[in-house]
């Protein structure tokens, strides 16, 4: 199925979770946030969170500055 993964378009397997993603995108998991259709998801729902076709997808690093 697809999703907009950060406004590309992506395909991912039907059954695919939203930490599964992550991981794959971000290996360390660390300093994410996660946006679907403009909603934030806690890190607590990632993994049992099902993507669905069309999600619009935001995944946010966060980076020091100085």
């Amino acid at each position: 199925m697809e999703i907009i993964l950060n406004g590309q378009a992506k395909q991912i397997t039907a059954t695919q979770t939203v930490g599964q993603l992550v991981s794959e995108v971000f290996p360390s998991g660390k300093g994410i946030a996660v946006a679907i259709n403009q909603s934030v998801v806690p890190k607590s729902d990632w993994p049992t969170r099902q993507l669905s076709p069309n999600d619009q997808i935001t995944l946010i690093t966060a980076t020091q500055g100085g």
